[in-house]
């Protein structure tokens, strides 16, 4: 009963986990559910954005008292360090809390880190817990750290052949696109304007549009997107800047609207070019929208 228990809970706290996407960079999107000594659901809760109350503690406020001989699911590692908010393993362990549960650990903790620290104060703490579901939600965070650059996703309407449609041949995608943007820090329109993917919805001094032309090499182009602040790019539509970082091979995920009719096949013809990703994507996910086919490849 209690491995069922940490398992909804944690797949509860990957999906409000989610909630923070475009909105908490440069910090992580991050989900807490507290369960009580009983193991039910007393407490949730997920980071807005930087300079707000992370997971943890918005979970803990949620449950109060009953959260005392319980169990935090949370899919980060709790922070162990003072910043614009106290250390979330020294509100856990103020709040009685008997047992961690936590996904993904956390690259940036210092020292001994937030798990070592609450198995010193007595705390039970299991990790790796459910963490590949985690990093649906966690992946393009801890891709940008890895990387020193935001993670990149280019979304374009293709030609039956894979390619990019040239911008005069964009026709319905646009809008079939709109919903992604709010996964995302920054979009890059086909036309190179640059704009939040959730407009006023990042902490205040930590996150800037920039300004600054998007014209130059890819390098240029990385160090203006990453001193915005943004952990995630979304290139929508055929455009310079997305050309240039796609040679550079600095788009992580290609998202493909390919149309749903097929091309006119006249006998004899020679295809010999039927591409529906960019060489060196594995193709992760298919879907039907609209009159499109969704292809999306990540590039590992």
């Amino acid at each position: 009963m209690g491995k069922s228990r940490d398992l909804a809970a944690m797949r509860r706290a990957i999906a409000i986990s989610a909630q923070g996407l475009g909105s908490t960079s440069p910090n992580p999107p991050v989900g807490c559910v507290i369960l009580d000594s009983e193991g039910s659901t007393v407490g949730e809760g997920y980071h807005v954005r930087k300079g707000e109350p992370h997971a943890e503690v918005n979970a803990l406020s949620a449950a109060g008292k009953l959260a005392e001989g319980g169990t935090a699911v949370v899919t980060l590692e709790p922070c162990n360090h003072f910043g614009r908010t106290p250390p979330c393993r020294e509100a856990l362990i103020n709040a009685n809390v008997a047992r961690v549960v936590i996904a993904v650990m956390d690259p940036t903790s210092r020292g001994e880190g937030g798990a070592a620290l609450l198995r010193k104060a007595g705390l039970e703490v299991e990790q790796d817990f459910l963490q590949d579901e985690a990093l649906l939600v966690l992946g393009p965070w801890l891709a940008s750290l890895e990387n020193d650059r935001p993670f990149i996703t280019w979304a374009y309407e293709a030609a039956p052949d894979g390619k990019p449609l040239p911008l005069d041949a964009h026709s319905g995608v646009p809008e079939i696109r709109y919903a992604l943007q709010e996964s995302y820090n920054l979009v890059i329109d086909h036309g190179g304007q640059v704009r939040e993917g959730r407009p006023g919805k990042h902490g205040r001094e930590v996150f800037q549009v920039p300004h600054d032309s998007l014209s130059g090499n890819s390098g240029r182009l990385l160090r203006l997107l990453s001193a915005a602040g943004a952990r995630s790019v979304l290139l929508n539509g055929a455009s310079d800047a997305a050309a240039a970082l796609f040679a550079a091979g600095a788009v992580d995920q290609i998202i493909s609207y390919l149309p749903g009719t097929l091309p006119s096949w006249a006998p004899g013809a020679h295809h010999s070019h039927l591409g529906v990703l960019p060489e060196g994507y594995r193709l992760t996910g298919v879907n039907r929208e609209g009159k499109y086919v969704r292809l999306t490849g990540r590039n590992d």
